[in-house]
């Protein structure tokens, strides 16, 4: 039997990239032989994840339309000329039997050229609504994998599956992990955690909300591990350089999510999906702020999905700078709704889901299933 070839594209943000390498590894366990090849946006940073976790991948040069008027929205039909050309001659040469997409700049145009060569294609919409792309893409797609009820108002009924995100395998078994998580930051044990994680790239009114408030958390006893992303870091680590010896830690990025999940009390967090369902997964009681700055507004859709449930709390962006820091620790000091929430929450989750995408894969390739 020849060996199965699966190309995926999935980027932009850790919520396309983290996704796309949990099936990738999914596949890899099912078919070890499997070849596997990624398609990215060049400059961007599946870039580097990618091969990090072990993955060839090819960039394209593709970007996405900017929200205000900019030279960079004239050049975009030429890059995606340049890009679907590039992602057919990729297609022709590696003659993949599946493309897969998770979102990101790179997926329209490879998703679309694989279909226009009779190549199966899987998409999968993280999110409660999807953008432009996936609606396109979705009337050539063969199987839609979805996070969310109610996507049949988007998507064809007959090709979609509910499946969850997938999310790092790698947080499962939190509290087994206490301990080490928090002689890793140097945590108190007697101290209550609040993360913070405000997207791969970071969240601007998150970042500033807890940096205008360090030492109101100080005063209530409460560490902080506060993701910040690389350009908020620098001011970051100016504003918590006086509270060092009081558990407040800024860090650029963090590479150990499983150990700062189970230090973790609550999270405060953005609204993307890979980052929902990473909660979901977990059970942690959480407070959402979503994005207003991505396409449909979707992040607060995401988030309401969840609060109508009694699932998460919610702050708007916009008010985060009052209510944020003190929402936080009004949820840390109630005991009864933080159970609420982590009751709440775990229901929303959907576990193997990125081992039940792999399997809707090899059944597209007609790749046969031990």
């Amino acid at each position: 039997m020849k060996p199965l070839k699966v190309i995926l594209s999935g980027g932009g943000t850790g919520g396309h990239i983290f996704p796309a390498v949990a099936i990738a590894n999914e596949i890899k366990k099912l078919v070890p032989d499997a070849e596997i090849l990624f398609v990215g946006a060049l400059g961007k940073m599946e870039m580097e994840k990618v091969p990090n976790a072990g993955y060839r991948i090819i960039g394209v040069p593709i970007a996405g339309i900017q929200r205000k008027l900019t030279l960079a929205n004239l050049k975009l039909p030429f890059l995606i000329i340049r890009s679907m050309m590039k992602t057919k001659k990729i297609i022709n040469e590696f003659k993949p039997d599946v493309a897969v997409g998770t979102g990101g700049y790179a997926s329209g145009p490879l998703l679309r050229a694989a279909a226009r060569q009779g190549v199966p294609t899987l998409l999968h919409e993280g999110n409660s609504y999807a953008g432009v792309t996936n609606k396109i893409l979705s009337k050539r797609a063969s199987r839609i994998c979805v996070a969310y009820e109610g996507m049949e108002k988007i998507f064809p009924k007959d090709k979609i599956l509910i499946t969850g995100n997938p999310v790092r395998q790698d947080i499962q078994g939190l509290k087994d992990k206490k301990g080490e998580a928090q002689a890793f930051f140097k945590l108190s044990p007697n101290k209550k955690v609040i993360l913070v994680i405000g997207g791969s790239l970071g969240a601007r009114t998150i970042n500033e909300a807890i940096g205008a408030n360090l030492a109101k958390l100080v005063d209530h006893n409460i560490q902080l591990l506060w993701q910040t992303g690389k350009n908020y870091y620098p001011t970051a680590l100016e504003q918590g350089r006086c509270f060092s010896n009081d558990g407040i830690y800024p860090l650029e990025f963090i590479s150990r999510m499983d150990l700062a999940y189970a230090a973790a009390d609550i999270v405060i967090s953005r609204a993307g999906a890979s980052s929902i369902s990473e909660l979901c997964n977990i059970g942690m009681p959480s407070i959402l702020v979503p994005s207003p700055n991505v396409a449909e507004d979707h992040q607060t859709k995401n988030a309401m999905a969840l609060v109508n449930k009694n699932a998460a709390l919610l702050v708007k962006d916009g008010e985060a700078h009052q209510q944020l820091v003190e929402t936080a620790i009004h949820l840390l000091g109630n005991n009864a709704q933080q159970v609420t929430l982590t009751n709440n929450i775990s229901q929303m989750a959907f576990h193997n889901s990125a081992s039940v995408i792999a399997h809707e894969v090899l059944k597209l390739a007609n790749y046969p299933i031990s």
